[in-house]
């Protein structure tokens, strides 16, 4: 599969000429018996919402794929092997891939897997997968209040992965983009 760091190097100019900020660039799938193939998942967002609209999306997505290309036009194509393009906003239980995505959503819910683990509790191993409410950001490091650890702190490059999770003040934090509409009523009536 290609490089993926080639790939986001690649992607986040491209974001950022469209006004966005690259959340994440993976692949996934298009392994062994896997029918569907790889696909590219490239997750950004407006600085001001945290979101995209699918507007942005598609034009996001036409942008990509016409230097994609380009790029396999003039014979530097990033890409070893065929595969499917999805952008997509971050979502509500988005991925935490940036220090600063931790401080934007501080008192929040989140699932965190370390690298090297967190602080023993009471004499044992080192534990990687946290739950917890993350507290304040200072530099590199993340405090967290973890559901059976009580309060940790460890540095952002331990992170493996983290996401927030779906919570009642998460949703009533999160906005939709556009609520136009929502509560107009229209009434049809059937035809006899």
């Amino acid at each position: 599969m290609a490089d993926i760091a080639i790939i986001a190097d690649l992607v986040e100019p491209e974001a950022k000429a469209l006004g966005f900020d690259l959340v994440r660039v993976r692949f996934f799938g298009g392994g062994g018996d896997d029918e569907d193939g790889a696909t590219l998942q490239v997750m950004a967002e407006r600085p001001a919402t945290g979101q995209l609209t699918i507007d942005d999306c598609s034009a996001l997505s036409r942008r990509l794929s016409d230097l994609f290309d380009t790029l396999e036009a003039d014979g530097r194509d990033p890409f070893d092997a065929a595969y499917r393009l999805e952008v997509s906003s971050p979502g509500i239980d988005r991925p935490l891939t940036r220090a600063k995505d931790f401080a934007d959503w501080a008192g929040h819910e989140a699932k965190v897997t370390l690298a090297n683990g967190a602080p023993p509790m009471d004499g044992g191993a080192p534990r990687k997968n946290l739950n917890g409410v993350i507290g304040s950001v200072d530099g590199d490091i993340i405090s967290l209040a973890d559901r059976k650890a009580g309060p940790l702190n460890f540095p952002f490059s331990d992170v493996v992965e983290a996401k927030l999770l779906l919570t009642d003040r998460l949703i009533a934090a999160t906005r939709p983009l556009d609520t136009a509409g929502v509560d107009d009523i229209e009434t049809y009536q059937a035809e006899d």
